[in-house]
């Protein structure tokens, strides 16, 4: 055999095992989620309670703010309509992937929001909705009152864990996107 099949051989053998080296790592169960807990008596701040009613526009606005404000740059985008939307991208073999997740809100007792993913799309590629979410969890760096959970396909946002001036907290109490109502509550500590 000369060197040239040899070659070509060999080449052939490195690039399927990069594509199913990819497909393993892609396809493999997600591990389990821990959820940061607020801690003792802080979620349950006592005060003077401001309802708050906005727009999905406005809260759009104020979330982007609140994540820049956070830390690091998160390198995706989100919009609020009639559900959320997140979009980045997924570099693949020096192609960028187009990636977007659509999420429903839920407030939870405590009035913190999880989002539960309904739809989502990476380019033409079909992959479960547990390993989008568990790159994204592993690759970007969110701030410490978002947790990514793979396994139920959700986010959570610790509202209670957002630090506002003063001591006050946030919650929510109503997240109706398709009527554009949203009502939160800040919790002023009292004097």
């Amino acid at each position: 055999m000369n060197k040239w099949k040899f070659a070509f051989f060999a080449l052939a053998g490195t690039v399927l095992f990069a594509i199913l080296l990819v497909v393993f790592l892609a396809t493999r169960p997600v591990d389990g989620v821990n959820f940061a807990e607020s801690p003792t008596g802080e979620s349950e701040v006592k005060g003077n309670v401001l309802v708050v009613q906005t727009t999905t526009k406005e809260l759009e606005s104020i979330s982007k703010k609140y994540l820049k404000d956070a830390g690091s740059p998160l390198p995706l985008d989100f919009t609020i309509g009639d559900d959320i939307q997140l979009r980045s991208t997924l570099k693949v073999f020096y192609t960028e992937i187009p990636i977007s997740m659509n999420f429903d809100p839920i407030v939870d007792e405590k009035g913190n929001i999880i989002l539960k993913q309904t739809g989502m799309n990476v380019g033409l590629l079909n992959i479960p909705p547990e390993t989008t979410m568990k790159i994204m969890r592993d690759t970007v760096e969110f701030p410490s009152w978002i947790t990514i959970d793979p396994n139920k396909a959700e986010i959570y946002i610790d509202l209670s864990r957002i630090n506002i001036a003063s001591g006050s907290r946030i919650k929510a109490k109503e997240l109706d996107l398709p009527k554009d109502k949203i009502l939160l509550e800040v919790i002023v500590p009292g004097a």
